[in-house]
């Protein structure tokens, strides 16, 4: 028999949307577009040949419509981890729960995960500006898989031993975990972008090494994850939400790849102010590489 989800464990609202996104399941697509502005659907969706749904609850706005004949949907998450904890669960839910009768479906549904986003390079031959960054691995700083049983069967054990070695990493920070994205959206999205392992960190300023009023704790944590490799890849950008995305939807079974736009390069201190000609760059390459 099987198991039937408590109300207090997944929330559905009285006309049946799943609680925080407020989408019912045929709103949305198997290939799904992630930004974290909710500003930046609108980027995304003025794009499409045509718009059939519009949502928004919150920070959290979805837009479904066609591009080049292909259904996609755009979906803004807000930043960090915890958001992508509610967004990946709720996505999931959509593509593999009854929601009516609270039990998971006999098929299971594969979702497509593409977060677009803006980050901080951490190499110094990264140019700020035109170009890109391919995710082949995440490096979580932020702790959440290690609340999933699950974790253990996606994480790279031999990468995350190598990297809390190397970095001596401090013990009463949260426990790291290296995850992989997509074999196939990597080698689908990759193309023209600079390819290695991003630093998701569980937070903008002290956990990225930023000092304004307050002093780190851990001051060389930046210089040392510029050194750290693993096999060919380098840590070559920080961000805030790739780790819980990659980790989350392999443990769910759905594939997951980051792409972002460099806007600063934390070795140099470069930055870039005006770089939305940039993201409408990525945003087009993108969707002509998923709707292929």
């Amino acid at each position: 028999m099987k198991r039937v989800i408590p109300t207090s464990q997944l929330l559905v609202n009285d006309n049946g949307r799943i609680y925080h996104l407020d989408l019912l399941p045929e709103e949305i697509a198997d290939d799904i577009i992630l930004v974290g502005d909710p500003g930046r659907v609108a980027t995304v969706s003025d794009k499409f040949d045509r718009i059939e749904i519009k949502r928004s609850n919150r920070e959290l706005v979805t837009h479904t419509g066609y591009f080049n004949g292909k259904r996609v949907t755009v979906l803004s998450t807000g930043m960090g981890t915890d958001n992508i904890d509610i967004v990946i669960n709720e996505l999931d839910a959509l593509a593999n729960i009854d929601l009516k009768n609270r039990v998971v479906k006999d098929t299971h549904r594969t979702l497509n995960l593409v977060r677009l986003g803006t980050s901080g390079a951490l190499q110094a031959d990264i140019e700020v500006g035109d170009s890109y960054v391919a995710s082949r691995y995440a490096v979580g700083l932020d702790g959440l898989a290690y609340f999933y049983k699950e974790s253990s069967e996606v994480i790279d054990k031999e990468a995350t031993d190598d990297f809390i070695k190397f970095m001596d990493y401090p013990s009463e920070l949260p426990r790291p975990y290296v995850v992989k994205s997509s074999d196939a959206l990597f080698e689908k999205l990759s193309e023209g972008c600079y390819k290695g392992i991003t630093a998701t960190a569980p937070g903008f300023y002290g956990p990225q090494g930023r000092e304004v009023r307050l002093s780190l704790a851990h001051p060389t944590i930046n210089s040392r994850l510029e050194d750290f490799k693993y096999g060919e890849w380098k840590i070559v950008n920080f961000e805030m939400e790739s780790s819980a995305l990659f980790s989350l939807s392999r443990m769910f079974g759905h594939n997951a790849m980051t792409v972002c736009s460099i806007v600063a390069n934390r070795v140099s201190e470069k930055s870039c102010k005006d770089y939305h000609p940039f993201i409408e760059k990525l945003v087009i390459s993108t969707l002509e590489k998923m709707t292929k």
